[in-house]
């Protein structure tokens, strides 16, 4: 009977530690998650603000930049050092899960300080109190002092606290996000600025990140062909030079540092010359003399190197050396990251830089692989029936439209046979315009253009069938726009320059064929126009007889 006792008595205390442990992780999961532990010594950051008419776009470029380092599983936690005005949607795209934390840190120089803010029972799983939430955080930390930076790290926490609709991991991109106020800029007034680069100061706060030991800037136009984890054992400071004199900011390594990002904030306040105003122009006057160092070598042993080096052109490959070889021939260290800082329009997720340059579709082979196409979908799927419904409707309606056009009828129709021809003349025109501005712009190059065919074509049909013109002829200018991408997407060229001459040579050739087009085209317009009274100058003319038995 002592040893039943003895055992009641274990069990019971066994019971009842189990219900602590119970109560603990009920209690954690409803009033929050604590703030997971720094996972990795190093990190790969990128930034994200808003401002530019292209925010979208760089918002997606920043997640399959963020999903390809995923994918090459580099040993580094992944960092998006966001403005304060990103969308918190965009925000909870790119986290694992989600506690929300305020740090702030004085640009005097003062020890950061943190406040834990772990998410209340009454912060429920809606948008609106989240925000309310954010918003009542931000306006007391900034009402409270002047000249401090609030930063919002948002990391391990469920994402139902910015959705009622949690997302799936297959949505989640796994970053750690680090929210900031813009740093201003004291450039913007000078003659030369760009205005697109207003707040690309915001990479300045890279050298904030004093958790960890090294960290990689990169812009979001980077396309990463294989892991540089290598890259965390160069020094305080390594970049490329793409330019015989100037090196470029948009991978470089760092060693992040208070003093630094003291000292850098400070000279912009006190004006520091910067030719281009930007990120480019201030961190190359900081570090002037990088063209003089050593070229990085990482050390066998995995230590880390101190001082400052030139990284191999193979980290920052420009994808204009490419076009001119088509095909990579970087003798210089491994050929790891490709960057695109050519024309902005041009930048490899549009859907149109493909096959104007060769290298878009290997960024879009990326993100396919990484990201996918599935918000972008939905918008393809409703411009896909819209452009099927209008060749229908134009084809079934064809021969009510063409007698509104060429037939006399009543003043009550007069207004209806006018608006439809100016519909008509200006679908000749808009056939080849309308459909690059109103298709989603970060597509595949595959589905946009076979997307702007079918818009081209829908709105076409509108001319062809209204005023019964040649479908062949209006047609020319579309298939010379085919042609000359196939001449454009032939594989087999051996250098750039036999492909730019084959380019210039189908135009050159075709130039002819879409002139005598138009002319007819015109002449036929032309002798509908002159049929209907449609221009003053022909008010006297009569259409020929029996022309409305047509139908």
């Amino acid at each position: 009977m002592g040893w039943s006792g003895e055992r009641r008595r274990y069990v019971v205390t066994f019971f009842r530690v189990l219900l602590v442990l119970l109560a603990v992780v009920q209690t954690t999961a409803f009033q929050g998650v604590k703030l997971k532990k720094k996972e990795h010594r190093n990190a790969y950051a990128t930034m994200m603000y808003m401002g530019t008419p292209r925010d979208y776009e760089f918002y997606v470029a920043t997640r399959v930049l963020i999903r390809s380092l995923v994918k090459l599983q580099v040993d580094a936690d992944l960092i998006v050092i966001a403005s304060l005005d990103v969308p918190l949607r965009w925000v909870r795209a790119l986290l694992v899960s989600c506690d929300v934390t305020y740090s702030t840190t004085r640009q005097t120089g003062e020890p950061k300080k943190k406040r834990n803010l772990h998410v209340k029972p009454w912060v429920e799983n809606t948008v609106g109190n989240c925000n309310q939430f954010l918003k009542l955080e931000q306006s007391r930390f900034k009402g409270s002092r002047t000249g401090i930076v609030l930063v919002q790290e948002l990391t391990a926490c469920e994402s139902s606290l910015f959705d009622a609709q949690p997302l799936s991991k297959e949505e989640e991109d796994g970053a750690k996000v680090v929210r900031v106020e813009n740093l201003n800029n004291p450039y913007k007034g000078q003659e030369n600025f760009d205005k697109r680069f207003k707040l690309t100061l915001n990479k300045l706060y890279a050298w904030s990140l004093v958790d960890y030991d090294r960290v990689v800037m990169l812009d979001a136009d980077n396309l990463f062909l294989q892991k540089t984890d290598e890259l965390f054992q160069c020094g305080q400071f390594c970049a490329v030079f793409i330019n015989p004199c100037i090196f470029h900011t948009g991978l470089f390594v760092l060693q992040p540092s208070r003093e630094v990002f003291k000292d850098m904030v400070h000279q912009l306040e006190t004006g520091k010359e910067n030719p281009d105003g930007a990120d480019q122009g201030f961190i190359g006057a900081y570090f002037p003399d990088l063209l003089d160092q050593p070229m990085f070598h990482p050390p066998l042993n995995g230590s880390n190197l101190d001082g400052q080096y030139r990284l191999p052109l193979g980290y920052q490959m420009d994808a204009s050396y490419y076009y001119l070889r088509l095909r990579w021939r970087v003798p210089c260290g491994p050929n790891s990251v490709i960057t695109f800082p050519g024309a902005l329009w041009l930048k490899p997720w549009y859907w149109w830089s493909w096959p104007v340059l060769p290298l878009g579709i290997q960024w879009h082979e990326n993100r396919r692989q990484t990201l996918g196409y599935a918000a972008e979908m939905p918008v393809i799927i409703v411009q896909s029936i819209i452009f099927l419904g209008i060749l229908a409707m134009t084809h079934l309606a064809r021969p009510s439209i063409s007698k509104l056009c060429y037939r006399n009828s009543e003043k009550t129709t007069s207004l209806i046979q006018t608006g439809l021809k100016f519909m008509a003349i200006w679908s000749i025109l808009a056939a080849y315009i309308v459909p690059f501005a109103i298709i989603p712009r970060t597509i595949h190059p595959l589905v946009g253009w076979t997307l702007y065919f079918l818009g081209s074509t829908a709105l076409s049909s509108i001319a062809i069938n209204s005023f019964l013109l040649p479908a062949i002829q209006v047609f020319v200018p579309l298939v010379g726009i085919f042609g000359s991408l196939l001449v454009m997407a032939y594989p087999w060229y051996p250098n750039g320059v036999v492909r730019a001459l084959a380019v210039f040579g189908f135009a050159f050739c075709y130039a002819p064929i879409a002139w005598g087009s138009a002319g007819k085209v015109m002449v036929r317009l032309q002798v509908s126009l002159e049929r209907e009274h449609f221009l003053p100058k022909l008010a006297e003319s009569s259409p020929p007889s029996g022309f409305n038995k047509l139908y």
